[in-house]
């Protein structure tokens, strides 16, 4: 089920545009979190692109009290799992997780992110199942 966010978004118009996904969702530090884009970014072209949608009318409000938007993530990890998505990217691609995003006007859960699920997927891509690699040894 997609989150309903503040603001519509299509990745789909969007990456047809040519924007790529760490063009937006940076991995700054360790990476752990893709970051959303700041809203200065977005009004890169939406001070003449569709500015009076009702839509961009509130991203801009937003841009202009200097404020983030507040999106709602797809993805969710317990506090107690450590999860990079820079160290995940060296080797896949975001599609593994997030599933065809260049066909898609909304984002939903693509892959259950259980123990089982990450363990299969590491198996698959021969990388170690070591407990402390994701969980903080207490």
């Amino acid at each position: 089920m997609a989150a309903d966010q503040p603001i519509p978004y299509s990745h789909k118009k969007h990456v047809a545009m040519g924007l790529e996904c760490a063009g937006c969702h940076t991995m700054p530090g360790k990476g752990e979190a893709a970051t959303f884009p700041p809203e200065a970014t977005c009004m890169q072209c939406h001070t003449s692109v569709k500015k009076e949608s009702p839509a961009i009318k509130l991203l801009s409000q937003f841009a202009e009290e200097k404020k983030p938007v507040p999106w709602k993530r797809v993805y969710k990890l317990p506090e107690y799992v450590w999860f990079s998505h820079k160290i995940h990217t060296k080797n896949t691609k975001c599609a593994q997780g997030h599933g065809d995003v260049a066909s898609k006007e909304v984002l939903v859960k693509e892959k259950p992110i259980d123990m089982n699920s990450c363990m299969n997927c590491h198996d698959e891509h021969k990388a170690s199942n070591e407990c402390n690699l994701c969980h903080n040894p207490a």
